[in-house]
């Protein structure tokens, strides 16, 4: 079984988990955003299952996630350890789940689980990229869009029993990255204004959290008014052949937008489809070049994104591209290009070269 209970006293959410997939018993105490008590756990045990047989994982969290508490967290460490040998690690700084997943793979680990957005995820990815230790996650994050992607249940107390479920079957299999500068991405990068907005969004944390996508709606919408509505930075994106060779075709434009699967995002509930024909195993890119900006073509662009029927493909100011192995996005004005991968800014420079990593990560879903 699993319990979601509500704080009826008007704190926030948190959710308190029991499991009969593997475990013999399960107490469980009612814990409150505003009113704790402090006989507050959950007892676990495995029904027969020696600890050497069970499946070792570490999992990585981020403390400062959206969702992500130290209690739901302890939770959820309580429930997975009726099935799991499960060690935990916290992040402190930038980039260090990926520093985790790298020591992680070489000790021998069945799989990481990463607890937080989707820049956790993308982290724990980069570490993991090629070694073959399968990569799950738990929906820590706003959007969540990897977990989604996977099959993965976007409410945490769900997705932890999906992890449960998974410890007889263990379906693992082999999915693509796209990379650019270095960097793996699990599902989408960006150049220009999306960027810029990601910029200003990750700047501001707490609305972020708070907001959400209305948030960011509104920062794309003073972002175009600031920055890209009166000479926008220019660019050339240069598509290559499906065989990776340079065909020549260059367009330019203001923006980019490369994909490694679809959906772009996820706009509450809705997915934000943008590039079309392009998947976790596609083995490409897909993406589109937005040609200009203008009060009359952003809106409606926004409109296409937000449609269940319209494609954004079919504006007349997006050159929309896929199959591709390669493509080059270089500055045309000498400005600096900012750039966004799974949704965390990641910096600025005149060009970006994007390829794609057929089956170079393992994923556990």
């Amino acid at each position: 079984m699993n319990l979601s209970i509500r704080n009826r006293r008007g704190g926030r959410k948190l959710y308190v988990l029991a499991t009969a997939a593997g475990l013999a018993f399960a107490r469980l105490s009612i814990v409150s955003a505003t009113d704790y008590h402090p006989g507050v756990d959950l007892l676990a045990d495995a029904s027969g299952a020696e600890e050497q047989e069970r499946k070792r994982l570490l999992m990585i969290v981020n403390p400062y996630a959206t969702t992500v508490s130290s209690r739901l967290k302890n939770l959820v460490v309580s429930a997975l350890r009726g099935s799991y040998a499960l060690d935990t690690v916290d992040t402190e700084r930038r980039d260090h789940a990926t520093e985790i997943c790298r020591e992680a793979a070489q000790e021998g680990y069945d799989a990481i689980v990463a607890f937080g957005g989707d820049g956790t995820v993308n982290e724990a990815a980069n570490g993991l990229a090629g070694t073959g230790t399968p990569l799950t996650c738990l929906p820590g994050g706003r959007a969540n869009v990897y977990c989604r992607m996977l099959g993965i249940p976007s409410d945490v107390v769900d997705a932890t029993e999906h992890l449960l479920g998974l410890a007889g079957a263990w379906p693992t299999r082999q999915v693509d990255l796209g990379m650019v500068g270095g960097r793996y991405f699990l599902f989408s990068a960006g150049v220009g204004l999306d960027a810029s907005v990601v910029q200003r969004v990750d700047s501001r944390p707490q609305l972020k959290a708070r907001l959400g996508e209305y948030y960011y709606a509104w920062v794309a919408t003073t972002t175009f008014g600031r920055r890209y509505l009166l000479k926008p930075p220019r660019l050339a994106a240069e598509l290559g052949s499906s065989d990776g060779a340079n065909d020549g075709s260059q367009v330019e434009g203001v923006t980019v937008v490369v994909q490694n699967a679809s959906p772009y995002t996820y706009f509450g509930d809705r997915g934000v489809e943008m590039a079309e024909g392009v998947s976790l195993q596609s083995g490409d890119l897909a993406g589109l070049i937005l040609k200009r900006t203008s009060p009359l073509d952003v809106p409606s662009i926004a409109w296409r994104a937000l449609s269940p029927s319209a494609r954004v493909a079919g504006h007349r100011q997006i050159e929309p591209f896929s199959a591709e192995k390669r493509l080059l996005i270089r500055s045309l004005d000498e400005r600096e290009l900012p750039i966004q991968v799974d949704g965390d800014f990641i910096g600025c420079a005149a060009e970006h070269s994007f390829s794609v990593a057929p089956g170079a990560l393992a994923i556990l879903a």
